[in-house]
């Protein structure tokens, strides 16, 4: 038997189309799939941008408060794709409204933002996911499969990297991204809640950490109107950048691993520059974004010397059956937001978390929040607080 779920979407810039994308593609990559998503309303406050969403895409209803959202009994999961100083406030209502969400990282500005909102789900009883996609690709999982068998011995360290160009232009729109009241810790929240996940997701939980940040481009042009995006605004009044441009930290696991962690938004020539290479004692696994569908493997008795090979994942790994009949045929990022959506739903279905949780949001925030006084005091900082 199959039901329906109301859904909403509140915060239509990029990420909410890419969360109706996926709504929209779910049942045809998961047929089986026993809760069909219903795009119920949309909610954005940028005038005529719901409206358009709406004409595109068949949501019933629009709004600009997203308040009418927490308040529509016809809403029983909602995707949170606002601004990050937003999140904490959404979630919270959501979850006591009873609304399940499925919420873009980084859960709010703090660690404590992201905890207020696992509270409020936890209390609430519903389910929440959270938006750290990368993890979900294919090779990912079977690199976490790779590394948890010991097939490359005890690991020994990883690197982490996110590099970007996406705020690289000097022109670039002095948005709420680069204002610490509503974009938090910038560079930070932005990509390194991401590597601090992918390293968990790998390694296990971070324990102490040493992190340098650094503003790059100190001014901005103040945009004229609404923005979507990463977009320019020449001539503008300047103002001040207020949060990282940059990030490298070095990182200490519980199980006695080290690691480090750079990311950076401003990164001239780095499109999408993210991947990691983690080494053991017989062996390393290598991942780079970009060959999305690869895994460099290096494995054996040789130590020295000893060879890497390219492995191509297949319908064997992770969720890569869904999308694809063979080895080596190519997925893309929002081929994992629809891995996500089908995790969400699972969830509301079944009543138990399939996925990255509120609690993964908490460690990752946990994190970024030591780096932030690390970085301040020039020493190293406790990931405490974690969940």
């Amino acid at each position: 038997m199959v039901d329906t779920l109301g859904v909403a979407v509140v915060g239509f810039g990029w990420m909410g189309r890419v969360h109706t994308q996926a709504y929209a593609r779910v049942r045809h990559h998961y047929p089986r799939l026993s809760l069909v998503p219903e795009l119920v309303t949309v909610a954005e406050e940028v005038p005529g941008r719901a409206e358009e969403a709406a004409a595109q895409f068949g949501f019933v209803s629009t709004t600009r408060d997203w308040r009418e959202v927490a308040a529509d009994p016809r809403v029983k999961a909602v995707s949170i794709t606002a601004p990050n100083f937003l999140h904490r406030e959404i979630g919270v209502a959501m979850a006591e409204a009873g609304k399940h969400i499925w919420i873009e990282k980084p859960v709010g500005l703090t660690a404590e933002d992201a905890r207020a909102v696992a509270d409020a789900v936890a209390a609430a009883g519903v389910q929440g996911t959270v938006g750290f996609n990368y993890r979900n690709a294919p090779a990912v999982e079977a690199a976490r499969e790779l590394i948890a068998s010991g097939e490359i011995g005890t690991v020994t360290h990883v690197r982490v990297r996110l590099f970007s160009d996406y705020a690289a232009h000097p022109e670039g729109a002095l948005t709420w991204r680069y204002e610490r009241e509503r974009g938090g810790s910038g560079v930070l929240g932005d990509l390194a809640s991401h590597g601090v996940d992918l390293a968990r997701f790998l390694l296990g939980d971070i324990t102490s950490l040493a992190a340098d940040t650094a503003v790059f481009l100190p001014e901005r042009a103040r945009p004229a109107g609404a923005t979507a995006g990463h977009s320019r605004a020449a001539g503008g009044e300047l103002g001040p950048v207020e949060n990282e441009d940059y990030v490298s930290c070095l990182l200490r696991f519980a199980s006695g691993a080290r690691g480090v962690l750079e990311a950076c938004r401003v990164s001239v020539g780095e499109q999408n520059n993210y991947g990691f290479e983690v080494h053991g004692t017989k062996g390393a696994v290598f991942w780079d974004f970009r060959r999305m569908n690869e895994l460099g493997v290096s494995r054996g008795t040789t130590y020295q010397d000893q060879s890497v090979t390219t492995v191509y994942v297949g319908p064997g790994h992770g969720e890569f059956a869904a999308f694809q009949p063979g080895a080596a045929n190519a997925m893309g990022y929002d081929d994992l937001k629809v891995i996500e959506a089908y995790r969400f739903l699972t969830s509301v279905a079944e009543g138990r978390p399939h996925g990255a949780t509120l609690t993964d949001a908490v460690h990752s925030a946990a994190a970024l929040d030591a780096m932030a006084r690390s970085a301040q005091s020039g020493n190293w900082a406790e990931v405490t607080g974690r969940a």
